[in-house]
């Protein structure tokens, strides 16, 4: 699935994206909007993975949503 889609789509996948990470706060959620670069960065900040950890995390996570 492309990454625009679930751009456009964020409030369908806040909650499958809050399942995966439960660390993420609402407020986060909010604050992503559907950015890749965003979810990697707080990925970052709240679970303390380095940069590659994180885009790897958030590919894992778009490959599931995909299916």
């Amino acid at each position: 699935m492309n990454w625009d889609i679930i751009e456009g789509k964020w409030n369908q996948f806040k909650g499958e994206a809050q399942s995966q990470w439960g660390k993420l706060t609402d407020d986060d959620l909010d604050v992503i909007a559907g950015k890749q670069q965003k979810l990697v960065g707080r990925l970052q900040e709240r679970y303390g993975y380095n940069k590659d950890r994180a885009e790897k995390a958030v590919e894992e996570w778009q490959s599931k949503v995909n299916n």
